[in-house]
């Protein structure tokens, strides 16, 4: 099986993917004071189908009932990723709000295209200490974060990783992409986009190094080794000292899947989770990953299998070893990008670039 990185290493290079953020940051904010929160949207005009594994102990979420592959509905027209724990749900309503101006949504009403219930899943992480508490994304975010949304758009400390905290330094949003160049996924693209808010470290106390480079190697991220000063001042952080944490996120295919495939790779999109964040999916932690896949990519030619081994199967064995590559890498992508809010260190703040 051979690969490489999509055309922007981004979620984005999945055909039919676009992710628009909101966010306000108070450039005085401190812990505890000033505007550091936002929402992240990942909407699929024409919808996708969908699934979710939650693995946190302490999630906050919205419509993951309605992906379990046993429901009913088999497609969602976005995805919410926002701050402001359980009161940042309410930037969903703007979502909505925005999808049915455009007709986007379930049709309820063949005499009335206008007439849709869109649905938007979602999920939050905590971080309403960093910056005012009160200050948290509403409907007004999410209504702009959707309308926003296009294939280019920012990393780091931005949309609703613009107050994430990771472990003790800054977290933020990443992304990244595995586009399959032979073999029977051959044209098949998938990507990833988290938001990292770990209570978790995120980089190797023996090198400063982020875990997640672990499968990749350094060079791969521009990484050299850090030195021993450098490293020992990243040592001497205070740990996170909130309770509530989570990394959120999304995996997407442009592979025509069921909701059962999609369901194995979002669960198999953890892998990438566990192996970027130690610990990872504590009982402090709501760590949840959706996954999409827009259908709109042809397989690969495959080839001869055993007749108990069809070539769908093992299509989607490789989608999911690339979910979970992909989320790796994007949770360095997120530490590598993000800057310093509410004075909490970037990890280039620390290790220089």
């Amino acid at each position: 099986m051979n690969s490489a990185a999509g055309p922007q290493n981004s979620i984005t290079d999945v055909p039919g993917v676009l992710v628009g953020h909101q966010h306000s940051i108070d450039p005085d904010a401190t812990l505890g004071s000033g505007a550091a929160t936002g929402c992240t949207v990942l909407r699929v005009p024409g919808g996708a189908t969908a699934s979710v594994d939650v693995r946190g102990g302490g999630p906050g979420t919205r419509e993951t009932d309605l992906l379990d592959p046993g429901n009913t509905v088999r497609q969602v027209n976005a995805v919410l990723l926002t701050g402001g724990s359980a009161y940042g749900l309410a930037a969903a309503d703007g979502v909505m709000r925005w999808l049915e101006e455009h007709g986007e949504g379930i049709p309820m009403d063949p005499a009335d295209p206008s007439r849709v219930v869109p649905i938007v899943p979602g999920a939050v992480i905590f971080d309403l200490p960093v910056g005012d508490w009160h200050i948290r994304p509403g409907a007004d975010f999410g209504f702009l974060a959707a309308d926003s949304a296009q294939t280019e758009f920012a990393r780091g400390s931005v949309g609703a990783g613009a107050g994430a905290r990771a472990g003790s330094l800054k977290g933020g949003v990443g992304t990244a992409s595995v586009r399959f160049t032979d073999g029977p996924a051959a044209g098949i693209t998938v990507g990833a986009l988290i938001v990292a808010n770990p209570v978790g470290s995120v980089f190797d106390p023996r090198t400063g190094l982020p875990w997640g480079t672990g499968t990749d190697g350094p060079e791969h991220f521009g990484l050299r080794p850090v030195a021993a000063d450098r490293l020992a001042a990243a040592n001497a952080l205070p740990v996170k000292g909130t309770v509530l944490n989570t990394t959120i996120g999304v995996v997407a295919t442009d592979a025509a899947l069921d909701p059962s495939a999609c369901r194995r790779m979002a669960t198999t999109a953890h892998d990438g989770l566990a192996r970027a964040i130690r610990p990872a999916h504590s009982p402090l932690d709501g760590d949840t990953l959706f996954a999409m896949a827009t259908g709109t990519a042809a397989p690969g030619p495959g080839f001869p299998l055993p007749p108990a081994f069809p070539a769908d199967l093992l299509i989607l064995d490789q989608l999911c070893t690339a979910a979970a590559v992909c989320v790796e890498r994007a949770i360095v992508d997120a530490i590598l990008s993000a800057t310093s809010v509410a004075g909490i260190p970037s990890y280039t703040d620390l290790f220089g670039a």
